[in-house]
């Protein structure tokens, strides 16, 4: 498969991962009556069985990063072409955007929203580091003799981290930006979205220097 295919291919994987995520949510916020706890719940729990899916169906196909932070760790540790970054980041982010169109279209809403959610403070920024720190070393962590691990380590991590991180575990610039065009439970405010995508920068420069001061 070319770079070209297979980047196109990420980036329809992200876009099956935000309607997930975004989907998730609005069903949740219709179903659970006003109760937040059962709604993060079915949020966390739909996003991580559809992350392992996912993972297992395009890791074949385009390594499944659906993250511009994992495409970027990859590389670095000389574990990715660093040519085909660039066509992957913009499959990311494009698979992103209409991941959130389509959930939007599935439930009948507007396809455009703008999202009025507040999501700002410093414990919401560490809550990105820490996320993202944890994701991309678990990514690093996993290889080819263990080709269960990735769907099993990724989605497990991504699901507990809804509930253990103040921020929800957004951890990939991709999907930070696009649930900032959702005005559902899933959303970010626009303006909030830059202090989030730098934490998730630091969080992964550490796993990476963690990771090449101790390899897996």
């Amino acid at each position: 498969m070319t770079p070209f295919r297979r980047a196109a291919a990420d980036g329809v994987g992200t876009a099956l991962l935000l309607a997930a995520v975004v989907g998730s949510g609005i069903m949740g916020e219709r179903l659970a009556q006003g109760n937040d706890a059962i709604t993060l719940l079915a949020n966390s729990l739909a996003t991580g069985f559809a992350l392992a899916a996912l993972i297992v169906a395009f890791g074949p196909r385009s390594g499944a990063h659906f993250n511009p932070l994992v495409t970027l760790a990859l590389a670095l540790r000389g574990r990715f072409e660093s040519g085909s970054v660039f066509a992957y980041i913009t499959a990311q982010f494009a698979g992103a955007l209409a991941g959130v169109a389509a959930a939007h279209a599935m439930f009948d809403m507007p396809i455009v929203q703008h999202s009025a959610k507040a999501r700002s403070s410093p414990g919401l920024w560490l809550s990105e580091v820490v996320a993202t720190f944890g994701l991309v070393l678990v990514v690093l962590s996993c290889d080819g003799k263990r080709p269960w691990a990735a769907p099993l380590a990724v989605s497990t991590y991504i699901a507990a981290a809804y509930w253990f991180t103040a921020s929800t575990s957004f951890a990939n610039p991709a999907v930070t930006l696009a649930r900032a065009f959702t005005d559902t439970f899933a959303g970010i405010e626009l303006v909030h979205v830059l202090p989030f995508i730098a934490a998730q920068f630091a969080g992964a420069a550490l796993a990476v220097m963690v990771d090449k001061a101790w390899p897996s």
